[in-house]
């Protein structure tokens, strides 16, 4: 009996260590945080971590960014190819158009440390 409970404890441990490599992998992943919705607009926390690009998407309405970390943000095309460079700086806003018709991208962190954004999207024309 007493080697059972021990089979069932370790058994236990490694489920739990195994629990919290996957929540700390999924942390660790580029993703979007969502924060706030509306009949007007959308917001979400985007955290872009280096070398995880956010996957292909697409803006239909104009949106405000506002940077919640320094560095540099790239928006690519599927090939790769930058679009745009950012420069952000904690603390500061800017205005992004709606994509072009047909235009998909993904946002790149080049940086060593994470980027964390605040979008603000339309959901209607202006």
């Amino acid at each position: 009996m007493k080697l059972h409970r021990s089979a069932v404890v370790l058994s236990l441990i490694s489920f739990v260590v195994g629990a919290g490599a996957m929540y700390a992998q999924q942390q660790a992943a580029s993703r979007r945080e969502p924060q706030f919705e509306n009949d007007q607009v959308q917001a979400w926390k985007s955290i872009v971590m280096p070398n995880q690009p956010m996957s292909l998407h697409r803006h239909d309405h104009g949106r405000a960014l506002v940077a919640l970390t320094d560095g540099q943000l790239n928006i690519v095309d599927k090939d790769n190819k930058i679009l745009h460079a950012y420069h952000l700086k904690r603390g500061t806003a800017m205005w992004l158009d709606a994509d072009p018709p047909g235009q998909m991208h993904a946002d790149v962190n080049p940086n060593t440390k994470p980027l964390e954004v605040i979008v603000v999207q339309l959901k209607k024309d202006r």
